[in-house]
């Protein structure tokens, strides 16, 4: 059995028993005007963030939603889309697309403003999406790819890049981990399937995304997730895991290399009335600037003693330099 049949039966068993503790959902549940999610719909919320954010969301998206769960987040996408067929949610456990029905049709009936027909639900795989090319604004998956291993995450990830319209988003949560993974715990199938053991360190991570062809990449948030220590797990360190909520625009990709947002900042604080680096960049004093790693560099290379960037945050919200 190889793992990716593990992780079938894992969400299986799920889908048919609801697991409360299954993912530690690190986000807060967005609480929409009107908006109710029925119980075993929210008891099967197996992720480790969120990736509904509104600004993705304007001018009538059709999104594409990986690994349905229970169907939480297909709902809340339904909130901003309510039209026929603006949601797609793709799984390849049937048992798992039969509880999301029948926990889209409970919303139904809580939910006066929400149609069944908002989300089409469809039987597919993350390595072979049945869906057209660019035909997809926003993208989401929450808490799949870390489940893969390196040869299928670059097949998923360009599965999901091929769907997309230009300048359309992948949003995505995942796990991360800086601390070393006993190979052990790597090779055990279960426990990649629980999100655990095939986390990435988030510079790899970001390579995989940017080397798939995405031209500006976000991060909007990174969490503390889980420990991982003995006695229960066999690892002589306890292992540190965070989850880490990324947005990846299909931009072109730039001739100096993509632009990764990590929630920096330049702040200009010289005497003239503004800065102006030349490449499209201008600082107005004491007015914070969001800026890619790359622009921060660049700025930081500058040897200024009148301009100051900030440490990553971890936090990027838009109004950036590029």
């Amino acid at each position: 059995m190889s793992y990716l049949d593990t992780t079938k039966n894992v969400y299986r068993e799920a889908a048919l028993q609801p697991d409360v503790g299954l993912c530690c959902t690190t986000s807060p549940i967005w609480q929409l005007p009107e908006l109710s999610i029925p119980k075993r719909m929210l008891e099967m919320n197996y992720g480790c963030g969120t990736t509904v954010h509104p600004r993705d969301l304007a001018n009538e998206p059709r999104v594409l939603y990986v690994g349905v769960g229970g169907g939480m987040e297909l709902l809340q996408f339904a909130w901003f889309t309510r039209r026929p067929d603006s949601v797609v949610g793709i799984d390849p456990v049937e048992e798992m697309l039969e509880a999301c029905g029948q926990n889209l049709a409970k919303a139904e009936e809580e939910n006066p403003w929400f149609d069944s027909s908002f989300v089409s639900l469809h039987k597919g795989d993350a390595l072979d999406l049945p869906v057209e090319d660019r035909s997809i604004d926003v993208a989401a998956q929450n808490c799949l790819f870390n489940i893969f291993e390196t040869a299928e995450l670059k097949k998923a990830l360009a599965e999901i890049y091929r769907t997309l319209k230009p300048h359309g988003r992948l949003v995505m949560s995942d796990p991360i981990c800086e601390d070393p993974i006993p190979e052990k715990l790597r090779r055990d199938e279960r426990l990649r399937a629980l999100c655990l053991s095939g986390a990435l360190p988030l510079q790899k991570y970001l390579n995989m995304i940017t080397d798939t062809g995405f031209g500006t990449v976000e991060i909007r948030a990174r969490r503390p997730y889980r420990i991982l220590a003995a006695p229960e797990y066999d690892t002589p360190q306890p292992i540190y895991i965070e989850s880490v909520e990324i947005c990846a625009i299909k931009d072109p990709m730039p001739e100096d290399g993509p632009c990764v947002f990590t929630g920096k900042a330049a702040i200009y604080y010289g005497t003239d009335k503004y800065f102006d680096d030349g490449k499209g960049h201008v600082l107005l004093p004491n007015q914070p600037l969001a800026v890619c790693d790359k622009t921060a560099a660049a700025l930081a290379a500058l040897g200024r003693p009148d301009i100051f960037i900030s440490p990553s945050t971890w936090f990027y919200d838009g109004g950036g330099c590029c």
